[in-house]
Order: C-alpha cells, then structure tokens, then sequence
C-alpha cells in the first residue's frame, strides 16, 4: 500500500479466519493508521487498527463492522455505496461495479488454486503443530 509500516508492527494474538478461502491467515503484527474519508471541504478521520499479514488476496484492505461503527458509516451493497457523516453534511462513496467484479474473480480464481485439507487427521496435524507454538489457555470447568 506504499506504507513501511514495519518499524510500527506491534505483536498480534492470533490468526484470523474467513479473509482467505479454506486457509487461516497468520498476521505479522498489527498497525494503527489514519484513514480520510472525503474531500478538502467535507471529510472523516479516524484511527483504525490493521491486522497485517503477507497472504495472496485481491484486496489490500479489509474493512469490517469495527471500522463501519467506528466511521458511523452505513454500506449499501447492492449500489457499491458506502454513506457516513462528514464535517460538513454525509459522504457519499461509491465503488467501482467492474473493479469489484474483477476483484471478485480473481478471488474465486484464486480459492480454486488452494489446497484445502483432504481429511481430519490432516487438520488435526496442522492444529497440533500451531498449537505447540502457542500455548491456548486452559478452559475451567462449570
């Protein structure tokens, strides 16, 4: 994204599911960034946290409901419009119909490629091996 955020990586807690299809993403840290919304006259600015990671993906960034919460912002999917207050009266954002397909494809283009795991012994190896690198905290008992 043009950014060294390196020297500004913290550490992370774990990894995350659902960005990359059958896979986890494992991030190298996390990072606080502004993020403007709007033009010179009307904007938004507010500090969102990023969890970084090197996986291959479409998107640079991925904004959830803690970003859209924190903007106000109410999304309007089905017209690529995202709506939230500004400084001086509501920004309207609309995306891009074909940069979204595109980005879409390439992500279906994508999950085609990975190799999900073939059978539960598989998916228990690779849980035992994570978690021998991080110890979970045990459970109490009711």
């Amino acid at each position: 994204m043009g950014h060294n955020y390196m020297s500004l990586l913290t550490p992370s807690k774990g990894p995350f599911y659902g960005i990359v299809p059958g896979n986890f993403g494992t991030p190298i840290g996390s990072v606080t960034l502004p993020v403007i919304f709007g033009t010179e006259q009307n904007f938004r600015t507010e500090y969102l946290k990023f969890e970084v990671a090197d996986l291959e993906s479409s998107y640079h960034a991925i904004l959830g409901r803690p970003a859209l919460a924190k903007f106000m912002a109410v999304p309007h999917y089905v017209y690529l419009l995202l709506k939230m207050p500004g400084y001086t009266g509501v920004l309207s954002l609309r995306g891009d119909l074909l940069k979204s397909f595109e980005c879409d494809k390439e992500a279906i283009d994508h999950a085609a490629t990975i190799r999900v795991p073939s059978s539960v012994s598989e998916i228990l190896a690779t849980t035992k091996k994570l978690s021998l690198k991080e110890s979970m905290p045990s459970k109490k008992p009711n």
